[in-house]
This record gives C-alpha cells, structure tokens and sequence, in this order.
C-alpha cells in the first residue's frame, strides 16, 4: 500500500447514525429529510474530557425535554445508557476521547411534504476535536455587538436548541462581516435573549443577571450548572430582563455553553469590561 493511502486511511473520519457507524464521506440522509426541508428536530452539544462527557446529568435532561417538547416518541431501543455508549465508541473511533466535542442531531422520519407518519427519532451522533485552549480563560477576551435585524420569540421552542438556527446563523455571518467575535440576539420585545453561541451574564455592583428562560434564550446547561453551582455557594443570580442598556453599563459581562465554559467579554461597543468576578466565578466552577 502507498504511503499516501496510508496517510489518507489515519485520517478517515466516522459518524453513527441509528446505531451504525459510517465513514463520513458516505451519505445515508434522504433528500426528503425533515430537518433539511423545516428544521424539524434538535441537536445537543456535548463536550467530551478524558473519556467522560461532562455535565452529562444535565445534557441527558435537556434531550428528554426536548423530545417530549417536539412529540417525538423514542422507541423501545432508546436509552441514554446505550446514547452514551455509542457516543464513547465513536469518540474512540475517531481519536477524539480525550478531548472532544460531540453533536447528536435528533430528526424525524422522512413523511411527504407535510404530513408525519412516524414520530420515532433518528439520531446522527458526530465527533470533532478540540484544542486546549478551550480550558482555558480567553486572555484577550471577546469583543461583541447586537444582531437587530431578526428578533426570536418567545415560545415554548425558544429554549431548544433547534435545527432551525437561521437567525443565529445570520447573526454570526454579521459578527464576522463586522469582525466581531460574537453577536447577541434580541427578542421581540427587543431585550437580549441569547448570542449565537452561548447564554449572557452580567454583573453589576457585583450582582449576577442572565435573560430568563421566558426572555427567549436557549436553555443551556452551562447556565443551569453555574445558577446551580453559585445558588450552594448562597450566590443569587437572578434570572430577569436585560436590555441593550444594561449591557452597555456593567461592570462584567461573561458568555457560556457547554464546550468552553465561561469566556470574557472585554468590549461592548464604547463599552470596555474587567473581569475580577468573572475569574472568581470560573474558579469556583473548578
């Protein structure tokens, strides 16, 4: 065998789909999938340390909601004992255990235009790589802005996270075009619901405020664990409303999900932030 086959073959990618693992090059989605034609279904983002996925107890209750959310009926064979199960042999299989971070889309079945026929789950679980640095505290810290251009509601499905991510797919492209790191969305009553990759903290004269769930933000289990964690420590965050203003005149602001954590906003417009409490509240996340 050449070394260039060789070198191709180390490389190969995989992903499981209903319990059966592919090579990545090779498609088994139908052009009738209901994900593609009405992001129909959700997806879970989970990070992979040393083999064992953390927060899992959160990410597992998070799925469950969401399932029972969307009607979807699991079959006989769907368990979290056999999900985590397969999640880990495909980690191993593609060399990302140690560090990882895994996508598993849920979906429903392919029906005709409309109508639903089955309301069983199919399930494409991927793994990619992570770098170190996503253990660490962003140093230069995160320079952000408002997306105004699309509002989410505020719904039942607003807490998903949802295969229909247009809007936060837009906001990133205009972060990018405005070379910002990130982008906050607004809800249709124009306070801040979410950013297109994580929830939002604030802190002001040392109080801690993040949108609520009802303010239309993604239900993320990095902010579930932190409200958590801080609330033992006798820590109140209070879950409210938060506006353009009150961004713009605190003293930190922080985002999270699952994958890095908790990463520093340094700027906000005119606006430029320290992060004392911030580094505190990370430390008592270890």
């Amino acid at each position: 065998m050449k070394l260039a086959q060789i070198c191709f073959m180390s490389h190969l990618s995989y992903y499981n789909l209903d319990g059966k693992i592919f090579i990545e090059s090779e498609n088994n989605i139908s052009v009738n999938n209901r994900s593609f034609r009405y992001g129909d279904g959700f997806f879970e983002t989970i990070k992979l340390v040393d083999g064992n996925i953390q927060l899992k107890q959160l990410h597992f209750e998070r799925i469950a909601t969401s399932l029972a959310t969307l009607g979807f009926k699991v079959n006989k064979h769907f368990s979290f004992e056999v999900l985590e199960q397969q999640i880990m042999a495909l980690a191993i299989k593609n060399n990302h255990n140690k560090l990882g971070r895994i996508r598993v889309t849920f979906f429903r079945e392919d029906a005709g235009l409309y109508e639903v026929t089955n309301f069983h789950p199919h399930i494409l679980i991927q793994s990619f790589g992570l770098n170190e640095t996503v253990n660490k505290l962003n140093e230069n810290g995160l320079v952000i802005g408002v997306y105004e251009i699309a509002k989410k509601s505020c719904d039942v499905f607003s807490n998903i996270k949802s295969n229909n991510y247009l809007q936060y797919a837009m906001a990133a492209l205009w972060a990018k075009e405005n070379k910002l790191n990130d982008a906050l969305l607004l809800n249709s009553n124009n306070n801040i619901a979410d950013s297109t990759i994580a929830n939002v903290f604030i802190i002001k004269n040392r109080t801690i405020k993040t949108p609520a769930l009802t303010e239309g933000c993604v239900a993320g289990v990095m902010r579930k664990h932190i409200i958590e964690t801080l609330k033992i420590q006798n820590i109140i965050v209070a879950e409210t409303t938060i506006n353009i203003e009150d961004i713009a005149t605190a003293d930190e602001v922080f985002l999270t999900n699952a994958i890095k954590g908790i990463m520093w906003v340094r700027q906000f417009g005119d606006s430029v932030y320290a992060n004392f409490e911030t580094r505190k509240i990370i430390n008592l996340l270890k």
